[in-house]
């Protein structure tokens, strides 16, 4: 009976020190003399050790990168972090409180780097309400994945290499708790730590720039250019530095003056783009229309679809116009950007029937279409839908009729939907040189070989700057008919492009002011380093190269 009393007496007492200091969970009291001597700290680990096998020596004070060595954190706070949100908002729920987490600061010798307000998801909500210690790899060579080593991969592609170069360094990571409803909001730090961080001399040898064989398609240039850059970034991609590069191809004044392949791939290669594929379904909207099988761009949905025959019906879907859908503005509940969203295009591929799925989409009350971008892979597939019971033969027929043969394109390969519709979600497969042909097709004003291929009053459309894109997601920059545009500096001159870009880091830059288009094909998908790396090939290599 006494013990049972000293038991009932022990909860009572945890659970009012529990509400005294104002927590909404119950975090988990650790009493090991490590954690008590490291509170507040981040702490850096050249292993993965367990929190009871941790000692004060297993530390680390310095580090040298090198490929064979790993770099783990441990946070180690007062509370767990649902209670330091908590602070910030006590009205919210612990649901609520779970959609923000920890936001990280990166410094290189007192000068921030990089910050980011970590995913939702980066850890559960059973780490976010109880844990006061959490362990996770930066950079490890033994197959792992984590958000930890996302997190360092975007902060090594952002920044931190730039930073880190040869020499001794300081490092130095605050973290800081952040919730995310109503409105984005960040705590004071919560844990913070250095490190001496060692980056060894490494020598990066030039490559020698690949001669351009016979046979291309293209007349080569004879026009100069910065060889010992294009060498430099060659040795870069061949020491892994810039990762799965697969070939860059440089145009100017409509000639080959470049033409390089890494990785394994060549001249045949087929690579997949992933969404720069998307791009081709506004090129093929843009003749249709030309042709007459498609009125405008300002048609709505009730034009090709029965509406009401799908779930969700609306009226405000029926007024969904096809442009709209080119510059990913429509009112539709999407958003590939929000893993919650209901048009995500992660829900969309395993349905039986692409175009229904996103017929049967309710739409976003807090929508105005034409007002909001959001990335929307879907509406760019129903674009290609539409496009193929609109015109005679199907999109892949009218395609390959009215764009690929007059391009000589006669290696490609489309994807298909499940109802084996050519697919504009993305992943037209085609060589590195015939993405440049389309995207010199562009800088021609939509003519090839004295023909006009795309109407040029198309091509001025597309290169409209119709939304301004999200710093949050993307960065600077502005859309257009499925075309992104941003603006590079070199030698603080600007230099604008339009450009078609999908996962992994491929591209088609089309410049609108320089004789220039650019190709560089990657297989770095899903990668954190994929886009920033190429800005930095473009902005430090393939630009300077290249330009007067």
């Amino acid at each position: 009976m006494k013990h049972y009393i000293l038991f009932i007496l022990a909860i009572t007492i945890a659970s009012c020190s529990f509400a005294q200091n104002g927590n909404i969970t119950q975090p988990e009291l650790i009493s090991l003399p490590v954690y008590k001597a490291n509170v507040g700290k981040v702490v850096f680990l050249a292993d993965t050790i367990g929190l009871t096998k941790l000692k004060q020596t297993d530390l680390l004070s310095r580090f040298e990168a090198r490929p064979q060595n790993n770099l783990y954190i441990r946070l180690f706070i007062a509370n767990s972090l649902t209670n330091y949100q908590h602070q910030l908002n006590p009205a919210l729920s612990v649901e609520d409180l779970n959609k923000g987490n920890f936001q990280f600061t990166f410094y290189v010798d007192g000068r921030q780097i990089y910050q980011e307000n970590l995913n939702k998801g980066a850890n559960l909500p059973a780490t976010k309400n109880t844990k006061t210690t959490i362990s996770v790899p930066l950079i490890s060579n033994r197959g792992e994945t984590s958000w930890g080593m996302g997190l360092w991969s975007r902060f090594t592609a952002r920044g931190g290499d730039d930073a880190l170069i040869t020499g001794a360094h300081l490092l130095k990571i605050e973290v800081r708790p952040y919730i995310s409803s109503p409105d984005l909001k960040v705590g004071e730090i919560i844990a913070s730590g250095e490190l001496q961080f060692i980056v060894p001399h490494a020598d990066v040898k030039a490559v020698p720039i690949q001669s351009i064989k016979p046979n291309s398609g293209w007349q080569v240039s004879g026009e100069p250019f910065d060889q010992n850059k294009i060498m430099e970034l060659n040795g870069l991609i061949a020491q892994n530095k810039l990762k799965d590069i697969t070939s860059i191809v440089v145009i100017k004044n409509g000639k080959l003056l470049i033409e390089e392949y890494f990785n394994g791939s060549s001249r045949n290669s087929l690579h997949d783009p992933r969404s720069a594929g998307k791009t081709f379904a506004s090129a093929m909207m843009g003749i249709a229309i030309h042709d007459g099988f498609i009125k405008s761009e300002n048609q709505t949905l009730k034009d090709f679809y029965d509406l009401k025959k799908f779930n969700n019906y609306s009226p405000r879907k029926e007024a969904i116009t096809l442009k709209s859908l080119l510059t990913m503005s429509s009112v539709f509940d999407g958003d590939d950007n929000d893993s919650d969203s209901p048009g995500n295009e992660e829900n969309m591929y395993p349905t039986p029937d692409w175009a229904k799925f996103t017929l049967d989409l309710s739409v976003d009350s807090s929508k105005t279409g034409g007002k909001r971008w959001n990335y929307f892979t879907a509406g760019a597939m129903l674009l290609g839908d539409i496009i193929n019971k609109s015109v005679p033969g199907g999109l892949e027929k009218y395609a390959d009729e009215k764009l690929f043969k007059p391009l000589s394109i006669t290696k490609y390969h489309w994807p298909y939907s499940p109802q084996h519709v050519p697919s504009t979600a993305g992943g037209l497969q085609m060589r590195s040189l015939d993405y440049a042909k389309f995207g010199q097709l562009y800088k021609n004003n939509g003519v090839w070989n004295g023909k006009q291929i795309i109407p040029a009053s198309w091509v001025k459309q597309s290169f409209t700057k119709y939304l301004t894109l999200p710093k949050d997601v993307v960065g600077e920059g502005y859309y257009g008919y499925l075309f992104w545009n941003k603006t590079y500096t070199v030698n603080n001159k600007p230099y604008e492009t339009f450009y078609c870009s999908g996962n992994g880091g491929n591209k088609i830059f089309v410049f609108t002011d320089e004789p220039l288009v650019v190709i560089v094909t990657a297989t770095a998908y899903n990668r954190p380093y994929a886009h920033p790396q190429v800005d930095k090939m473009m902005q430090e290599y393939i630009l300077p190269a290249v330009l007067k």
